[in-house]
């Protein structure tokens, strides 16, 4: 039995148009803030500040995996890891979401506290940290402006910033309101804005990273979708063992038995099937294996489809 790769190959390169030294500064920026942000949290008393941190942290783990995307991701498969590296981003990115699951329990736990027991909060201070916080969030954006359009990975990174601006202006609006109003509990309230801003995304990346590991069928895709458009190309007469999964979130990849159909040439129906889910469903990757009309898969009776 024959085996056809697809036209993709065995290698990508998805991060083409990533910029690893602008990355490296934006990471520089947003880290350094990230710290003054959690130290400006406790000084100052504010649970805004602390859970715009723990968004802030997002943007930190959505920078590293862009570098690691370039840097580690891009290593040629060897003897010990056959796919490659690729996997790492996706580790990172879980890994993310458990513990912003983790600080966001306890930004509502001591939210809850301090709307029954108010606390004092320095706002001028607080305000002086989430400005400096939107400034630095500027320029990480103008940053990463140029390599958005051509990487996935610098484009998450882009929205994360983007969407942790959006926390700053809220914590900025909560400390003009405390200041001229003296209405502390405002702090709390900001503080689980934002928790409630990151927590749908952040359960997005949860659901889409396990998905990935537990090797799914990529969001978007559908394989009742794949199975029939393989199944209506000329010369094709059965198809089992359909496979699809991705490596990381922009590497889909899919293995398949097709049965031929009478007199159907197996080269002409496997370049014709790989480059069909290449243009229809973007998968670059296909492993096709043929069998005539009249031969068995030995695993034919354990279909997978």
């Amino acid at each position: 039995m024959a085996h056809d790769h697809g036209p993709g190959g065995h290698s990508h390169d998805h991060t083409a148009g990533a910029n690893a030294k602008m990355l490296g500064w934006a990471l520089a920026l947003t880290s350094t803030y990230l710290v003054a942000e959690v130290v400006g949290g406790f000084v100052f008393n504010s649970l805004a500040l602390l859970s715009d941190a723990a968004h802030m942290l997002t943007d930190v783990a959505a920078l590293v995996i862009a570098l690691m995307a370039i840097r580690i991701g891009q290593r040629p498969p060897d003897d010990r890891r056959t796919f490659g590296y690729r996997r790492f981003e996706i580790l990172a990115a879980a890994f993310n979401a458990i513990l912003l699951f983790g600080i966001a329990i306890y930004v509502f736990v001591e939210a809850v506290q301090r709307f029954t027991d108010p606390e004092p909060v320095q706002s001028w201070g607080m305000l002086i940290v989430a400005a400096i916080g939107l400034v630095v969030n500027l320029i990480s954006m103008r940053l990463l402006t140029a390599g958005k359009d051509g990487s996935f990975n610098v484009k998450g990174a882009y929205l994360e910033v983007w969407a942790d601006m959006i926390g700053s202006v809220g914590v900025i609006i909560g400390a003009l309101a405390i200041k001229f109003t003296g209405w502390t509990w405002i702090d709390p309230i900001v503080a689980v804005a934002i928790g409630l801003w990151v927590l749908p995304r952040t359960w997005v990346l949860l659901r889409d990273t396990t998905n990935v590991l537990l090797e799914g069928v990529p969001s978007g895709l559908r394989l009742v979708e794949v199975r029939a458009a393989v199944s209506a190309v000329p010369g094709v007469a059965g198809l089992h063992d359909l496979h699809v999964w991705s490596m990381s979130n922009d590497d889909v990849s899919c293995t398949m038995h097709v049965t031929l159909a009478p007199g159907a040439d197996a080269d002409t129906v496997r370049k014709a099937v790989a480059e069909l889910v290449d243009e229809r469903f973007g998968i670059e990757h296909a492993t096709i294996q043929t069998e005539g009309p009249g031969e068995a898969c030995e695993e034919s009776e354990h279909l997978h489809s």
